[in-house]
């Protein structure tokens, strides 16, 4: 009889009686898990301790490296075997103070059967709460439950409300009922004819979504699969980064300084020094504008109706940061970018929509949200954001829950206070930017604006639409976000029609959020109507959240 090597498993040990265990995931990159391990440490203690306060034993799933000097999964291979040695029924805890990467743990927390908790701090500085909405979103495309819940210092009603619920119940309720379907008959119109038309349009002629490398920093929820996107009449050009650095080096160096000169002439205040190890130096500003130029070049040549840069991971050890390219891109007012043998303008008159970190789900939002607002005549410049942080505030004729949203160093000059006038570049940090590059930084400027995120949930496309203000924050105010967080970064002050902090955390399932401002409330209320009738018509499940008025 044949002998066959059947393989022996060894089983994980059984969770205790009123015990949870607790993972943590990280960045791939060491110089940032370093860092932020003191803050996720000092998190982690006071969650252990809420817990231990409701008769839970809280204890962790994987040590502290002595090698590495962090306590984060790092990498998904880590992920997986951490996960082998855990109870599969087990109450889980995954607990942010950092931004992390989902699929480090999204293999793991798939095949789990136990209830599995979401958890983040609240803190400028320390995102957690940017890592966990992109965890929830990666976990809600995966169709895998989980409930969610966040805190200032973990001794809050709301906070332990929130885990004593889900300790007896296994499960956590929020309020969401600022959240609405969609009914199509309800919209104005001549919006919703807009919107139809557009959405026919779209999905006869169909459109290319440019990606440059898929994947960016373990975003599983950025990216929609072929048959989802397809049948809405958008379909995916593959490209590589490798190609774009191969493009850049067909630039000439005097295209590139033509491009400087007219951001220059336009009063962009390029914050520069001579070490490029921590300032921003002018070649760094060449390498950019290339970028930008190539850019725009594959873009015409492969007939992109939008491009996404990954930058992260694949090209920080290669050229300078996106950044200020992809700011670049998503104004219409924008340096002039030339074929390389006509000598014909590409997309003149035109922004080139670009979606930051390859976030489709974003870049199929830009190119709707183009298309509906140059039908109407408004500012098509659009762009995503990070949820990053908020607070109350109270002065200069504001008392509102005040937003911080950011990204990372890209977004189009026409949002900002005086346009390119306002905006500067800044050499982004040395730790997440080896090679330097600048952003294209400012404030938005006070006025209204529609947000919106198009998710997968329930193995079909959604989208959330909302309205909200950007509001005009006192410059100490705005320079005392800006330091909590990320200072050489775009910033928005956003105030939320009808939706609460806990109500949008409770929701939203992602970590990026999508802005396009109106002339006036009217002109917003409007292209907001087209806009989810558009999406409507091309088969999404929209959904209104807050105080929209169609």
């Amino acid at each position: 009889m044949t002998e066959y090597q059947i393989p022996t498993l060894t089983e994980p040990k059984p969770i205790g009686k009123n015990e949870a265990i607790l993972v943590a995931s990280g960045d791939l990159r060491l110089s940032a898990n370093q860092v932020c391990w003191p803050a996720q440490h000092a998190m982690e203690q006071k969650v252990i301790k809420a817990f231990k306060k409701e008769g839970i034993t809280v204890r962790r799933g994987h040590p502290y490296d002595e090698t590495l000097q962090h306590g984060f999964i790092w990498n998904q291979r880590m992920g997986m075997d951490v996960f082998k040695t855990i109870d599969p029924t087990a109450p889980l805890i995954v607990a942010e103070a950092v931004w992390q990467y989902s699929h480090h743990v999204l293999a793991g927390l798939r095949s789990h059967k136990g209830p599995i908790l979401t958890l983040a701090n609240w803190s400028g500085q320390w995102p957690g709460l940017v890592g966990m909405l992109n965890l929830n979103g990666s976990l809600t495309k995966a169709g895998v439950k989980y409930s969610t819940i966040w805190s200032e210092d973990f001794t809050d009603a709301y906070f332990l409300k929130a885990i004593r619920q889900w300790i007896h119940e296994g499960k956590i309720d929020h309020d969401t009922s600022h959240v609405r379907d969609l009914r199509v008959r309800d919209l104005p119109k001549a919006e919703a004819r807009l919107g139809k038309g557009l959405a026919e349009q779209l999905m006869r002629e169909k459109v290319i979504l440019g990606v440059f490398d898929e994947g960016c920093m373990g975003m599983y929820n950025a990216i929609i699969d072929d048959e989802l996107l397809n049948p809405l009449g958008a379909f995916k050009e593959r490209l590589s980064q490798s190609a774009l650095v191969a493009a850049m080096k067909l630039v000439k160096k005097s295209e590139a300084q033509k491009a400087r000169r007219w951001l220059d002439e336009r009063g962009v205040k390029f914050v520069t020094g001579s070490d490029p190890e921590t300032e921003l130096t002018d070649d760094q500003i060449l390498e950019q504008l290339k970028m930008y130029i190539a850019a725009v070049r594959i873009a015409y040549d492969f007939g992109c109706d939008a491009i996404g840069i990954q930058y992260q991971q694949g090209l920080k050890d290669m050229t300078p940061a996106s950044d200020l390219a992809e700011g670049l891109l998503n104004n219409v007012q924008r340096p002039p970018v030339y074929h390389a043998e006509t000598g014909e303008e590409l997309f003149a008159g035109q922004a080139v929509p670009h979606f930051n970190e390859v976030d489709e789900c974003a870049g199929l939002d830009a190119l709707v949200t183009n298309r509906v607002w140059r039908a109407m005549s408004l500012d098509p410049a659009n762009t995503l954001h990070d949820l990053r942080y908020g607070e109350h505030y109270s002065g200069s004729g504001v008392d509102d829950y005040v937003w911080v949203f950011l990204i990372s160093g890209a977004a189009p000059a026409s949002h900002f206070i005086d346009g390119y006038a306002g905006a500067s570049s800044e050499r982004q940090p040395p730790m997440y930017f080896r090679l330097g590059g600048g952003t294209l930084k400012g404030i938005s400027k006070p006025g209204e604006i529609v947000w919106s995120r198009i998710f997968t949930m329930d193995g079909v496309l959604h989208a959330d639409l909302g309205r909200a203000s950007v509001v005009k924050l006192p410059k100490r105010e705005t320079e005392r976000r800006w330091k909590m967080t990320s200072p050489q970064w775009p910033i928005m002050h956003a105030v939320l029609h009808g939706v609460t902090r806990d109500q949008m955390m409770a929701r939203h399932k992602a970590n990026h959020i999508h802005v396009a401002y109106g002339d006036d409330a009217a002109s917003a209320d409007r292209a907001l109507a087209s806009k989810a009738a558009m999406l409507s018509a091309m088969g999404v499940k929209v959904h209104l959240c807050g105080d929209v008025k169609i």
